[in-house]
């Protein structure tokens, strides 16, 4: 009976080692993955910031294009009277 009794105890033990060490790796994971996830909204936060600096950029190119455009009619027209 007590061979059984620590047979029983020994694996309960064991059992109790192996939680011991899912709890821990659970916690580690869990930290890392608050990390990962700071990570992306930073990353997410930089994209919208890149995409929005690249509208405003896109938009003033646009402008500038709009600007050349209507300066060029104008030396057109200024051409064609001289002509």
């Amino acid at each position: 009976m007590e061979l059984g009794t620590n047979i029983i105890k020994t694996k309960f033990d064991d059992i109790d080692g192996k939680i011991d060490f899912m709890i821990e790796l659970c916690s580690e994971l869990q930290a890392e993955n608050k990390e990962l996830q700071s990570t992306i909204n930073k990353l997410e936060a930089e994209l919208d910031a890149m995409n929005e600096t690249e509208k405003l950029v896109s938009d003033q190119e646009d402008l500038v294009q709009s600007k050349i455009d209507g300066l060029l009619k104008k030396l057109d027209a200024f051409s064609n009277q001289m002509s």
